[in-house]
């Protein structure tokens, strides 16, 4: 039980990490970058992101399943925190001149599907 306490507060606390539209919203759009066509589409794939990202089941759904989809539900949650936080450090390398910032300073491969070990 504890387990599931730990897992659900730790997947509400990695899911505050802000809308990438939200962010692009937060940049300025007197930027020489905000009116390229590679900005716009950075925000177009954020914005698309969004819409699809409400559609998904959330914590109600994990619930209904029982004790053990908890965990599906939890690493879901961390993947659209991961998903996110690409689509934002996109949105900011694309729009904006300003260096990234502390929380998009990353390495975006850190992020990217391991190779699979088979025996």
């Amino acid at each position: 039980m504890r387990i599931a306490v730990v897992v659900a507060l730790t997947a509400t606390v990695a899911g505050c990490v802000s809308s990438p539209v939200q962010y692009g919203a937060s940049l300025s759009p007197q930027d020489p970058k905000w009116a390229t066509p590679q900005c716009q589409q950075a925000r177009t794939d954020a914005m698309n992101y969004d819409a699809r990202e409400k559609g998904q089941p959330g914590w109600g759904f994990g619930v209904l399943l029982g004790p053990y989809s908890m965990g599906l539900v939890a690493a879901a949650k961390e993947h659209q925190q991961q998903q996110r936080r690409l689509l934002a450090r996109q949105v900011h390398l694309q729009c904006s001149s300003l260096p990234l910032p502390k929380g998009l300073d990353f390495d975006p491969q850190i992020y990217a599907p391991k190779p699979a070990k088979y025996p």
